[in-house]
């Protein structure tokens, strides 16, 4: 049963059905979504680096953290469906406490059965300001300042993802510059109260070159909504989940304010629902 709190989020036990903004846990709420019913799924996991996330404490170990995450990516495999894809962003960590996390994500990913399809360079150009040299003009440690991050991007199951080519919004010219994997998008400089966005830019790409329209796109790490508002800007069915109810109010703002584009389908504004109890 639902019940519908003061503020107007809707509380359920039910299992979950699209275009929604999901308030509660990214595993309790991927355990709620039917299974094979996801076409694309696009994240960026808290990164572990004490940020100050609502909701969230960002100061795990890093063991622990990998382990976590490790469900988190064994839940949503079983919601996608054959041929559904998921791209992952990550960022590199930092200079003096290097890892190669992207290395560590990808093996997990692979062992629990995803095929890797390819890895994304987001080139931020973000060279201008710069602190950490190194040991300047000399080798003697010099640093590799990351003006990147990568987007891996997996699939379930086998490479092609079913569809009619009638509903893809691709363009030729689209296609030839999204088919480079070097991606060169200036960083999000509108925060909207979150402190790691996403360019709606990068996701565009990604949405429009991963699924058709009429799929549905999940973000279960979906901060302020900009995968959900992008996914119904261009005519797709979206989920955005995240732990942060202040975060959940601003995404479901944002995406009830998504216009769509020339040709895209009409697709519902969010209804903001609260996980509780058991399913």
């Amino acid at each position: 049963m639902g019940s519908r709190r003061s503020s107007g989020t809707l509380r359920t036990r039910r299992p979950l059905g699209v275009d929604l903004v999901v308030h509660g846990d990214a595993q309790e709420a991927l355990r709620r979504i039917p299974a094979n019913s996801v076409q694309l799924a696009i994240t960026s996991p808290p990164y572990n680096l004490r940020i100050e996330y609502a909701g969230y404490a960002d100061d795990r170990a890093h063991d622990e953290y990998l382990a976590w995450l490790k469900e988190v990516w064994r839940d949503l495999h079983r919601v996608l469906v054959v041929g559904g894809r998921f791209a992952l962003n990550v960022a590199p960590t930092s200079i003096k406490a290097f890892r190669p996390i992207h290395h560590e994500l990808t093996a997990d990913l692979r062992a629990l059965g995803y095929i890797m399809r390819t890895e994304v360079i987001w080139y931020k150009q973000t060279m201008g300001r710069r602190t950490a040299w190194g040991s300047w003009r000399s080798p003697s440690n010099p640093h590799i300042v990351p003006s990147w991050e990568y987007v891996l991007v997996f699939s379930k199951g086998q490479w092609k993802l079913p569809g009619r080519k009638e509903d893809s919004d691709l363009t030729s010219a689209e296609f030839q510059s999204y088919s480079d994997g070097f991606w060169a998008i200036p960083p999000e400089r509108a925060r909207r109260g979150h402190p790691a966005p996403f360019p709606e830019a990068l996701i565009e790409r990604l949405v429009k070159f991963y699924s058709y329209r009429g799929n549905t796109v999940l973000d279960m790490f979906g901060g302020t909504g900009t995968v959900g508002a992008v996914a119904r800007r261009h005519g797709r069915h979206y989920l955005s989940v995240d732990a942060s109810l202040e975060y959940c109010e601003r995404a479901a703002e944002r995406i009830a304010r998504a216009t769509p584009v020339e040709g895209a389908p009409a697709i519902p504004a969010p209804r903001l629902v609260e996980l509780v109890g058991p399913a």
